[in-house]
């Protein structure tokens, strides 16, 4: 399944635009895999997925702009997210991967299967890429309302995750086009040509009780059956924050399935 050439470990910095990126690749001639984070996570949170996939894989993290080790930069949209994924591909001399995202960074890999169609050997989702989003005023005036509460404490929850190096207002906007585009998500999930692959969260999320998050999971429903491509893989008892932490076993299946296709 793996075109690419075989390549030795490598960490560094990729620049983009007017920033730079810091990456991570293992190396090593097996089937390309490129994580993508959270909306404001590192690349720190798949060591347990990497180590349970193994070296048979050659895994490929980076940090988003304002995030981890990487640098700040004047844009922070969602399409920049994409270019940044076509920057750390061709930094590396890769042509195929599959994507595996957590949450926010589930609706760039779909978006960016969809677009690349030649580039993506699969995608897995990790509790993200659901059509389902906030959109109405009263739902953008909850999220700026949980940033504001969150200002004093984003130091606190950078290494934790939860935070990136930019003021509560970009982390606001950030996560309100996100519900923008997962609310227009349908199409997409219906015409996809590859093979996409869902491990579900259980119960809350951080501003989000259990039962508007199982909401959010049951709108799924009508795309997978609508589009025989996309497949519910498991559905796991952590909640979406801990998903990568305690249920790594459960995504490391799901991309485990898609490279024996």
């Amino acid at each position: 399944m793996n075109t690419q050439l075989t390549t030795t470990a490598w960490t560094g910095q990729v620049t983009v635009e007017d920033t730079t990126l810091a990456v991570t690749d293992t190396g090593g001639a097996g089937t390309p895999v490129l994580y993508l984070n959270g909306s404001y996570a590192d690349q720190s949170s798949w060591k347990r997925m990497i180590a349970d996939l193994g070296p048979g894989y050659r895994h490929i993290t980076f940090d988003e702009r304002a995030r981890g080790k990487s640098g700040r930069s004047a844009d922070y949209s969602f399409e920049a997210c994409l270019r940044d994924v076509d920057a750390v591909l061709a930094a590396r001399g890769v042509e195929r991967a599959i994507l595996v995202g957590w949450s926010y960074g589930a609706l760039v890999a779909v978006h960016y299967a969809d677009r690349n169609p030649e580039r993506v050997l699969g995608v897995v989702s990790a509790d993200g890429a659901q059509p389902y989003g906030l959109t109405d005023e009263a739902g953008k005036e909850r999220i700026r309302k949980l940033f504001h509460g969150m200002r004093y404490f984003m130091p606190l929850l950078r290494p934790l995750g939860l935070a990136a190096r930019m003021s509560a207002d970009q982390h606001a906007e950030i996560n309100i086009e996100l519900n923008e585009l997962c609310a227009a998500l349908a199409p997409l999930l219906e015409r996809l040509t590859c093979q996409v692959r869902y491990v579900l969260a259980t119960g809350a999320n951080l501003g989000a009780a259990a039962e508007e998050m199982e909401a959010v999971r049951a709108s799924l429903d009508p795309v997978l059956a609508a589009n025989p491509n996309l497949k519910v893989s498991a559905k796991v008892p952590s909640n979406h924050s801990k998903l990568l932490a305690k249920d790594f076993h459960a995504l490391a299946d799901a991309v485990r399935e898609l490279s024996a296709r």
